[in-house]
Order: C-alpha cells, then sequence, then structure tokens
C-alpha cells in the first residue's frame, strides 16, 4: 500500500459523546467563555469594507491618533500600534490624509520625522466611531465593574505582550519612564526614555514605548 492511498482509521463518533467543551476543568470553561466575549466583542471594531468612509483599519489608525501624545504620533509609532509595514501604514495614512482627517507636520522632536495630526474634521468624524456603541455600554456598568473590567484586561494583555515581545499601547501615566520634578510653580512631569519634559495634560495619553512596572522582570521570567 502506497503512502498516499494510506488513510488512518479514525475512532467513530457516538451520539453519546459529550462535547470537548465539557472536559475542560471549569476554570478553563469560564476563561474561554471569556475569550468568545472578547472576540464577539471585536464584531465593532474588525469589519469588512467600511463604515462611514473608513476600512477597520484606518478607523484604529484614527482613533489612535486622536489619543496618542506626541511621541506616538508618528508613523513609525503607528505602524507598531497597527501591527503593520511602514509601506501599510503610510497607505493608511495617506487615505486619511485624503479624506482631510489627518495632515503631516513637522515633528518638533525629531526633524527627519513627522507628526499625524488629526483634523477638526477628524475629530468630529469620531463622534460616529463604530466602537461608540460599545464605549457606551461599558460605560453605562457600574464604576466598581468598570474598573475591574479594565483592571483585568490590561493585566493580561500586558502579560500577553510580554510574553511575545511586543509594545504595549498604554496610557502615559501608568509607564516606568514617567518621572515627576519639582514641587510648587516648578513641578513637572518628565519622560526619561525620550528625556523630554511632558505637560500633565499629555500623561493621560496614549504612548507606543510604554512598560508597564515590573514587566522587565516578568520578561526575564518568561524569557
Amino acid at each position: 500500500m502506497s503512502a498516499a492511498s494510506f488513510r488512518p482509521r479514525l475512532p467513530k463518533a457516538t451520539a453519546q459523546e459529550q462535547p470537548a467543551f465539557l472536559e475542560i476543568p471549569p476554570a478553563m470553561r469560564v476563561a474561554t467563555e471569556v475569550v468568545e466575549l472578547l472576540v464577539k466583542s471585536a464584531g465593532t471594531w474588525l469589519f469588512e469594507g467600511h463604515q462611514f468612509g473608513l476600512s477597520d483599519r484606518e478607523w484604529m489608525a484614527l482613533r489612535f491618533l486622536a489619543r496618542a501624545n506626541r511621541f506616538s504620533r508618528t508613523p513609525s509609532a503607528l505602524a507598531i500600534f497597527l501591527g503593520t509595514t511602514r509601506s501599510g501604514t503610510s497607505e493608511i495614512a495617506a487615505q486619511l490624509r485624503k479624506k482631510g482627517l489627518v495632515i503631516p507636520e513637522p515633528s518638533a522632536e525629531d526633524r527627519r520625522s513627522i507628526t499625524l495630526c488629526v483634523t477638526s474634521q477628524g475629530k468630529k468624524l469620531l463622534d460616529r466611531d463604530p466602537i461608540n456603541a460599545l464605549r457606551d455600554r461599558i460605560a453605562a456598568l457600574t464604576i466598581d465593574d468598570r474598573s475591574q473590567l479594565r483592571h483585568s484586561l490590561r493585566r493580561v494583555l500586558v502579560q500577553s505582550d510580554v510574553a511575545q515581545r511586543e509594545h504595549n499601547t498604554d496610557i502615559c501615566s501608568g509607564c516606568i519612564f514617567l518621572i515627576e520634578d519639582g514641587a510648587g510653580s516648578e513641578h513637572q512631569f518628565k519622560c526619561r526614555r525620550f528625556r523630554k519634559a511632558i505637560a500633565s495634560k499629555e500623561t493621560a495619553l496614549l504612548c507606543t514605548y510604554f512598560e508597564e512596572p515590573g514587566s522587565r522582570d516578568l520578561a526575564a521570567k518568561t524569557a
């Protein structure tokens, strides 16, 4: 008998066999259900075609640029966030510029780079962002439920990003590179990574170069 004609004999399925899901430990069942809910919710921001004139990737880019600090509103930082190549990101940015939603400006931090700034038209379009419906449902939860949901998801994503050696885009205020300096009228925030001062309001924005306190220790353990 040739290898091509060989067909392994598989056990016959019977009507009495229970679904594989019921064979895993209860704790893993709950975890599986959580993952399934996350996948289901992804339908609000991952979709075919266009919504309100933008593809899902263009929406991701626009909302990120609207929330990013000045160090992360660059083509390279956007590429890291989207998980795409520089050429793919350039195409997305070009489409946003063509639609009048984003304009490039010379970077104040690096003369060789540009900053992608959301226009007033882009800010207005964000009122129609497809994820707003999900955001509003989360906002309707109690403050304790919202906080616990955010905390739990952040912990899972941080561990996932560290394990995969990926950048973890998150809010500047929780980054190990952020320090406070001075007191009273001379009080200011500084970024040790970029060695630049940061306005207080910028610490509430997203940064592509974020590092969670303790993430390096976790990375060493998973190496």
